[in-house]
């Protein structure tokens, strides 16, 4: 979609957004400069099938996302009411049939997020210029597409999609390998600079004594056999495995490319499914607290609340982020206001003393502003979920029970409840894969590692993300996991698939999985 066909926001709004921008700062919310388009529900339809980029990669799965939104939509089963990009500037949505007391709620929530995005240190390392980035990979792609033909490109696309969640999410802030600069002509010490191997420094009077000849013609042999090894490709389990298949998977230059160009957008978007309850529920506390404390008069109260519970409504079987975010965050903030926090108040078993403790200290706000800049979701629930909180919002552990075919409460104890939170939460909810050997069998197979930590993939999508991995390596992968309790192999070498385990030695996975 072009930006013709978004239009300037009319008097009435730029108004709006003049004003609600004045009390977001006035609160000391922090922001990029937010640009508001007004679009109908198709073009917002459209945009929030791009993951909210009016211009990206033409692929078939946009069209499924698009007419998915769509039918929502019309049926009135549906409606996005915002959408705003991690952009420096920001840019945030607003559908023209939104009355005035909606638009206004939008962009307090809106200033929320963009606050969110600017100050939370796992954004820190995302590319602010990403409206440009979408619109150029969406280029490449197109020139791609024109040279190599629509369906080639798409195989392509669709392989490295069903593999983007298999980055490591921590990568931006741990240098786990040296990556030398490509500008860098000049690296390592020439042959002649190398110093003799396990040789220290000495004053030429004391080197016999310090560096015996015996000594380092041992150490120089051993460094002879130690480098005459082969080493393993890699060296470490690789849990990037898209940047480990850029390094090492037989692609062509334009294969590679699409394969860097994915992968830089998952590590982009992988933020956002990091924080998705601390982002929202951050949105959801500005936007409560500037409506009812600034943006709403008399006779707007009935649909503010109208519209503010809608959102914070919950399923029987589905946690609502926003919920979780808003409260959690109120909760905190109340804590730190009534000193509820360090050595004494840990150590106090007094029910009483500790539903009625209150110092004073006024902490609360400042508190806050701290959690939104260091955590991510799985650490603001280990910090910050309480015992006190449980209770308070009545959370429970449910599961499915086989016999009845219903979801049902397991347990409301306050170690299960979190517990079963944290793993929901850890590596933003996705299986833990790394390459363990590039060279499996000294055949130039690829084999795979899944990290149990008591869920089992589920096996058809794994059999097809198989697929796709051969695709990429273009020969035989293995995936080790367990299935049913046992360590298992799955393998697709091209043509079928396998799986061996301790009770299974070979079947053809094909007919496990129907």
């Amino acid at each position: 979609m072009s930006s013709s066909l978004l239009n300037s926001l009319p008097k009435e709004l730029a108004d709006i957004q003049t004003e609600i921008e004045g009390y977001a700062r006035g609160y000391g919310l922090d922001f990029f400069p937010t640009i508001f388009e007004l679009v109908d529900a198709d073009q917002l339809n459209a945009i929030a099938a791009r993951g909210g980029f009016p211009t990206r990669y033409p692929h078939w799965r946009f069209g499924m996302e698009y007419d998915q939104l769509s039918k929502g939509y019309h049926y009135g089963l549906q409606k996005i009411y915002e959408m705003v990009i991690n952009n420096d500037p920001c840019y945030a949505y607003l559908m023209t049939s939104n009355n005035p007391l909606d638009q206004k709620l939008i962009m307090a929530h809106v200033y929320g997020h963009c606050d969110f995005f600017k100050n939370n240190e796992w954004f820190s390392k995302t590319n602010r210029k990403m409206m440009d980035e979408m619109a150029n990979h969406g280029n490449r792609i197109r020139r791609y597409m024109d040279e190599n033909g629509v369906e080639e490109v798409e195989d392509i696309i669709d392989a490295c999609l069903s593999i983007d969640n298999l980055i490591d999410i921590h990568a931006p802030f741990i240098v786990r390998k040296e990556v030398p600069s490509k500008y860098d002509f000049n690296q390592g010490p020439k042959e002649e600079e190398k110093p003799e191997p396990g040789r220290f420094k000495a004053k030429s009077y004391m080197d016999p004594f310090v560096n015996p000849h015996d000594v380092l013609e041992q150490e120089a042999e051993r460094l002879k056999r130690t480098e005459s090894t082969p080493k393993s490709i890699p060296e470490h389990p690789e849990r990037d495995v898209m940047q480990f298949l850029l390094d090492h998977a037989p692609l062509k230059a334009w294969q590679a490319d699409i394969l860097a160009i994915l992968r830089d957008e998952a590590y982009y978007f992988a933020p956002q499914s990091q924080t998705k309850i601390m982002n929202e529920g951050w949105a959801s506390y500005w936007h409560s607290t500037i409506m009812t404390r600034k943006g709403l008069q008399a006779k707007d109260v009935i649909d503010y609340c109208s519209h503010h519970s809608g959102t914070l409504a919950s399923a029987p079987t589905q946690l609502n982020p926003y919920k979780l975010g808003l409260e959690l965050f109120r909760h905190i903030e109340d804590r730190w206001n009534r000193g509820q926090f360090g050595k004494e108040w840990e150590e106090c078993e007094d029910y009483q003393a500790r539903k009625h403790w209150d110092t004073g200290t006024g902490l609360g706000r400042e508190k806050i502003f701290e959690v939104r800049r260091i955590h991510n979701d799985l650490t603001f629930i280990d910090d910050f979920l309480t015992l006190e909180f449980v209770r308070e919002y009545k959370l429970f552990q449910f599961g499915f029970n086989q016999s009845t075919e219903y979801y049902e409460i397991e347990s409301r104890e306050f170690p299960k409840v979190k517990q079963q939170l944290l793993a929901n939460l850890t590596n933003a909810g996705r299986p833990q894969i790394a390459v363990r050997d590039g060279n499996y069998m000294n055949r130039g197979e690829l084999y795979l590692e899944h990290n149990y930590t008591g869920v089992e993939l589920q096996i058809d999508y794994a059999r097809d993300t198989l697929v796709n991995l051969q695709r990429l390596w273009n020969r035989p992968v293995h995936l080790e996991t367990v299935f049913k309790d046992s360590a298992t192999i799955l393998s697709f070498d091209g043509k079928k698939h396998s799986i061996q385990s301790n009770d299974v030695s070979s079947h053809n996975l094909e007919e496990l999985t129907l």
